[in-house]
């Protein structure tokens, strides 16, 4: 089978190896759809925290099942998405049911070899099958429950502003995940283009530009002057990061989807007087996974739209450079081996 690694930042190969054997409690599945996402573009640059090379990427995926033992709820022929955190499911974060942040996670494509490759063996408990959603509905699943996880986290109630800050594809899944949730949605970004999409195609009400007006400013403005009760970093930055926690109300909450190597700093005082909450959102359940399925499946959400590029799997390692590259306006590219 065919498969493509990143040997390190910068350099792509291609390669021919046998294709994994079938096992006990694994599933074999041909992939068809591998979505591309900051994390991979980040290993490309060389600027993915705990990462290591060389590593197959690709962690956003959709494919056929073509080898599986006896099983209940999947068969040869089964279109399936990939939950790719793989745990222990005895630690303690397990045992409360946040297999997300299991003591020994491992993610496929991030700590693991990944789903650039022309078969992949998974273990069946991290199948999820949805026969209402095609391909490229089911290799969306991951980003968009990525962003469905840090809504779930703020609990947020009908008709409150939240602010999401980065208009990334995780940024912008968590920003139709709020609306659906029923929240009046701010998007913050320096891409204008990216602002754009949100609103024409996503609908969402307010954006803004700290490019082109002061932040602080306009949140009041929007916020008749109470600030987001809810404010969620999509961004991973640093100075960003960093410069949010201004943003949260009285009584609010910051939710750090976004991940920084660094350390980030705050104004104790600040943040106390507010009596604000502090929490990290990572990965996603398979609930995560199923809220989203329902969403597309109910038309509340159409995750076609995020796509914008399209890549053939042969021409990935000649192409994945200029996905890095803004003027592109590359909101979510799909590779494809059909």
């Amino acid at each position: 089978m065919r498969i493509l690694t990143c040997l390190k930042p910068g350099e792509f190969a291609y390669s021919d190896t046998p294709a994994p054997e079938l096992k006990s409690g694994y599933a074999m599945v041909k992939v068809k759809r591998i979505g591309i996402c900051g994390t991979d573009l980040h290993a490309f640059e060389g600027t993915q925290p705990f990462f290591n090379y060389p590593r197959v990427l690709g962690h956003e995926l959709a494919g056929e099942i073509v080898g599986i033992e006896n099983h209940a709820n999947y068969k040869v022929g089964d279109q399936v998405s990939i939950i790719p955190y793989f745990s222990c499911g005895t630690c303690f974060a397990c045992t409360q049911g946040k297999t997300n942040c299991c003591t020994t996670l491992n993610v496929f494509g991030v700590h693991s070899d990944g789903g650039m490759s022309e078969f992949i063996s998974i273990p069946i408990d991290s199948l999820f099958k949805d026969t209402s959603l095609n391909l490229d509905a089911l290799a969306l699943l991951e980003p968009l429950a990525i962003g469905a996880h840090g809504i779930k986290r703020a609990q947020i109630k009908p008709n409150e502003f939240v602010l999401i800050v980065g208009a990334g594809p995780i940024g912008l899944g968590a920003a139709a995940m709020a609306s659906l949730a029923g929240a009046q949605v701010i998007i913050q970004d320096v891409n204008q283009n990216r602002l754009d999409f949100a609103k024409e195609k996503l609908h969402i009400p307010f954006s803004i530009n700290p490019n082109q007006e002061d932040a602080f400013i306009a949140l009041k403005e929007i916020t008749r002057g109470n600030m987001p009760r809810v404010v969620i970093d999509a961004t991973g930055y640093k100075k960003a990061m960093e410069q949010s926690f201004q943003y949260i109300s009285h009584g609010g909450t910051y939710v750090l989807i976004g991940l920084q190597l660094d350390e980030i700093s705050f104004s104790h005082p600040e943040f106390h007087k507010r009596e604000a909450t502090l929490m990290s959102s990572r990965n996603a359940t398979r609930e995560d996974f199923q809220w989203v399925a329902d969403s597309i499946g109910q038309q509340k959400l159409d995750p076609t739209l995020f796509i914008s590029h399209r890549i053939a799997f042969d021409d990935v390692a000649a192409q994945f450079p200029d996905l890095i590259n803004p003027s592109l306006g590359v909101i979510k590219a799909m590779v494809s081996f059909e």
